[in-house]
């Protein structure tokens, strides 16, 4: 039976006809509520003066403290006013963002109003409660759920979990424990909101999602309960907590237990056993579905509410403890926040966002209906034709299409993200995964040189090995699991590689040191393109394939959607940075080994890029190179800090110590290596004078020498994630035997008078790279006035020709057939000399070359000076490019920089010989022009 949208107005007019007050020309407005919501009817016929306060701002709710047996009808009365605004606001095309907040603001409200009403009951009956220190303390009230992400229902329970900051007991004539007294205060929080009168209830309240559940006490301290989650919390816990929002009562201390507990919501690693967690709850709400036939079921059914959040949810536990623009309790947001940082496409954002929209209306207009608690869509025709029109369609049929359409998006994706894995059988050797079942037992290594491992024997032992540390108590039983799915195509995988052999080992290696890690072993076994993207690793990179076995955690970037892409964000990695700095003040320590771990992580992903590549070699070691500087530049203040307590610091000098670090070489010129040493110069004003501000204080000069050793310390200090950088401090005047720290006017000095050639080529491509902006100014100066100085052109060409004639015979290891990328003839340092030869004989008349310190970039400026031909310039280019990208492939698999000398090379080595011509330096090959 249909019903037509003219027996719906009827209807509704009859209605209208019921009410008192109507205001003029509301008939039509009227018409779309009542289609709506029987419950708006109802509250509209009982308090007519309602209509006047629909357009109302919210108005403030205060229990009078004098009347407590009015407080519950206050509340539902305060309750129905606002929800009758909230109809308002969605029938008249509010988003529903907005219509939410409301929603989620009322029960705030009104928790707020109740649970003050009540805390002043229980003071003035037990007295006032305290921490030991003497401060105030109260009833920690959290919103989970719905109301936690300020996305609540329109007739929805409210989740709430109940705290207290510790122990003690209550100050008043008939005092309680604090235990008691807040279970008793919270007992009466849920008795005023949910008790049922004349005109209903307020909020029902849901309490199962505290610890223990029903069979838990009503409020736990907070040391309790960060006890509970740490030794007893689960996954469907954690996904509870994502929601979590201090609501009501001692909201400082709610906050407070909240970042205790972020570390058990949020693994610090990509967090991959949160699909097994989340897949069991899934397969409980689908068995409900089915027993209690609820496939139309808007939040539980397929295609549902559930699958959004389960799919938003997911990659917030996973990915939440790294990055934290995820951490939102609110579904919308934290959409957006995946789809900024590109771990949901665009499109598919795009279209779970209208289909959460679309179904979180319609779940909010079922409920509007009879202010009821349901999502099951109605059976009956006028039901249905009332929700179709109040939503805008002409008919069912047209809403139920447009519903069937966005369910399909959504259990699209769900079942990309969720459904169970492929039986590995279908991925796997059949014999391989017979050999692994075998392990043992019977299995040989026949089968593993049946496959193509050449050396199956020694292969053989270090997989025996793994199966029985795993099966030695050393594992849960699930991980034992995830490694028996996984090791079948782990050996499948090897043995279709480039590199059987070495990648197998490596990776029994890495799975040898991760089998007490069950996140690990989990991402590999739920993320096939990990397990194929670690297998190619493993295969072509040694030291990636080290590094990874040394700190797994680096696993997880082999998913990271920034890895791959190369190129360092200068400010995003100094906001990175900064935020560690803040996050372990006072704690050099941890400080350090963030800083090294997020170090590991952001080489390795260029590690990545450049073995993929997927980045230019040049913008690899660029990156390199600003990834070491913004180190610098943050440790040299924290440096400062460390000194600080015993001995201040210096007047106006409390950031930079009226120090410069200056990067020579590789840091200098922008072309970092990976592993590469950092070639540091320290600079000071000596015109400093004075002393630091401390109990112990420094004379200025002192104070700053210390200052470079803590630096130094810091730069070298041994952490579990390594260290950050080896530095080589010879470049400094007078080498070995110089000071550490120089003053400025002794740096000029020495440049001016007793340097070499030699080092004014370094000088090239020296670089000011953290510190006193007023020494790196006048560093600058120093330098250009350097570069800038008249030379003799026979001179120059002898010095530089004979510098390098004299390296080449110490370090060129070329020799039958190989070629030493970075000493050979014609290579990389061929290459640098003839550029800094270039800019010593020319920057005089071209001032402009000074600015210029990297290999691309100098090549670019002698081009526009016309001093290079466009053909050779960029000949030299492809071959700056060429060459380091080779050196770096080999620094990439632990190896020399040695190559075969094949025809590949041959282009670019005859461009840098005919630089070297060029400038007058003669041929590389034959001593230069001597």
């Amino acid at each position: 039976m249909s019903v037509s949208h003219g027996e719906l107005c009827d209807w509704a007019d009859a209605r209208i006809a019921e009410l008192e007050a109507v205001p003029p020309g509301w008939r039509h407005r009227l018409r779309r509520w009542l289609w709506a919501s029987d419950y708006l009817f109802d509250q509209l016929r009982r308090h007519p003066d309602y209509f006047e306060r629909l357009a109302a701002p919210p108005a403030a709710l205060k229990l009078d403290p004098d009347t407590p047996d009015a407080w519950g009808a206050a509340l539902r009365r305060f309750r129905h006013r606002h929800s009758l605004a909230q109809i308002a606001m969605d029938l008249d095309g509010a988003p529903v963002e907005q219509v939410f907040a409301r929603t989620s603001w009322v029960a705030r409200h009104c928790a707020q109003a109740a649970l003050a009403a009540a805390a002043g009951e229980m003071a003035a009956r037990h007295g006032a409660t305290r921490r030991r220190d003497g401060q105030p303390q109260g009833l920690q009230v959290f919103a989970l759920g719905k109301l936690g992400g300020i996305e609540l229902n329109f007739s929805s329970d409210i989740d709430l979990v109940f705290a207290f900051a510790e122990g003690g007991q209550s100050d008043g004539p008939r005092p309680l424990d604090h235990d008691q007294y807040f279970q008793r205060l919270g007992q009466r929080l849920i008795q005023l909101l949910g008790e049922v009168g004349a005109e209903g209830f307020a909020y029902r309240v849901d309490m199962r999602l505290r610890p223990f559940g029903k069979a838990g006490r009503l409020a736990l301290s907070a040391n309790a309960m960060e006890q509970y989650y740490q030794r007893d919390g689960r996954d469907w816990e954690r996904y509870a907590w994502i929601k979590a929002r201090p609501l009501a009562g001692d909201v400082l201390a709610a906050e407070e237990l909240l970042r205790t507990l972020r570390p058990f919501i949020y693994r610090r690693y990509l967090d991959y056993t949160a699909f097994e967690g989340l897949r069991e709850m899934k397969s409980l709400i689908d068995a409900e579905v089915q027993r209690r036939d609820l496939a139309g079921h808007v939040k539980l059914g397929p295609g549902g509410i559930r699958e959004i959040e389960f799919v938003v949810q997911l990659q917030q536990m996973i990915r939440g403890g790294r990055e934290p623009a995820l951490r939102t309790a609110s579904l919308l947001p934290a959409l957006d926040a995946l789809q900024r940082s590109a771990h949901l496409q665009t499109e598919v954002a795009q279209r779970l966002r209208s289909a959460y929209r679309f179904l979180r209306r319609l779940e909010n207009r079922l409920q509007m209906l009879r202010d009821e608690q349901v999502h099951e869509l109605p059976e009956d025709a006028f039901s249905r034709a009332r929700l179709a029109l109040g939503l805008g369609f002409p008919d069912w049929a047209a809403l139920s299409e447009r519903l069937e359409a966005h369910r399909a998006v959504v259990r699209e994706e769900f079942d990309r993200v969720f459904v169970a894995r492929e039986r590995r059988s279908g991925r796997s050797d059949s014999a391989l995964r017979q050999y692994w079942q075998q392990i043992g037992g019977e299995a040989s290594a026949t089968a593993l040189t049946q496959a193509g491992f050449e050396r199956a024997d020694t292969l053989h032992v270090l997989l025996d090995q793994l199966a029985r540390h795993s099966a030695g108590g050393a594992m849960s039983a699930r991980s034992r699991d995830r490694l028996d799915r996984l090791m079948p195509e782990v050996l499948t995988a090897a043995a279709a590689s480039a590199h059987p052999d070495r990648t197998l080992e490596r990776l029994v290696d890495l799975l040898q040191s991760v089998l007490r890690r069950p996140s690990y072993l989990a991402l590999l076994d739920e993320q096939p393109a990990a397990l194929q993207r670690l297998v190619q690793v493993m295969g072509r990179s040694a030291l990636l394939a080290e590094r990874v076995s040394q700190h797994p955690i680096l696993l997880d970037d082999l998913l990271d959607a920034r890895s791959g892409s190369g190129g360092i964000d200068p400010e995003h990695l100094r906001g990175e940075l900064d935020a560690i700095r803040r996050r372990h003040a006072g704690d050099v320590e941890g400080t350090l080994q963030s800083f090294n771990e997020l170090k590991q992580s952001l080489a390795f992903r260029l590690g990545l890029a450049s073995l993929f590549r997927q980045a230019e070699a040049p913008q690899v070691a660029a990156d390199l190179a600003q990834l070491a500087q913004a180190l610098i530049e943050t440790l040299l203040p924290l440096a400062i800090a460390d000194l600080a307590p015993a001995h201040g610091v210096l007047p106006g000098r409390s950031e930079d110590a009226g120090l410069a670090v200056v990067g020579y070489g590789s840091l200098g010129g922008e072309e970092l290596g990976f592993g590469s040493d950092l070639d540091l110069v320290f600079l000071y004003d000596a015109d400093a004078t004075g002393a630091s501000d401390g109990p112990r204080p420094l004379e200025s000069t002192r104070y700053q020498l210390r200052v470079v050793q803590k630096l130094l310390a810091m730069l070298s200090t041994l952490t579990a994630a390594g260290r950050l950088y080896e530095v080589d401090l010879r470049l400094r005047p007078d080498g070995a035997k110089g000071l550490l720290l120089t003053s400025l006017q002794s740096f000029a000095l020495y440049q001016r008078e007793r340097a070499w050639t030699w080092e004014h080529q370094a000088l090239v491509r020296a670089r000011p790279v953290a510190g006193a902006r007023s020494v790196m100014r006048r560093f600058e100066a120093i330098r250009s006035e350097v570069l800038q100085r008249p030379r003799d052109a026979q001179a120059l060409r002898r010095d530089v020709v004979s510098m390098r004639r004299r390296m080449r015979g110490e370090l060129d290891r070329g020799r039958d057939g190989l070629f030493d990328l970075k000493q050979g003839e014609g290579g990389l340092v061929d290459l640098e000399f003839a550029l800094q030869a270039a800019v010593l004989g020319q920057a005089g008349a071209h001032p402009d070359l000074v600015s210029r310190r990297a290999t691309p970039t100098l090549i670019e400026a002698l081009r526009r000076l016309d001093l290079l031909p466009a053909e050779l310039s960029d000949a030299l280019t492809l071959a700056h490019a060429t060459l380091l990208q080779r050196a770096l492939d080999c620094t990439l698999d632990a190896r020399p920089r040695l190559v075969p000398d094949d025809a590949a090379l041959d282009a670019p080595r005859a461009a840098i010989g005919q630089l070297w011509r060029r400038f007058g330096l003669g041929d590389p090959g034959d001593g230069g022009a001597i």
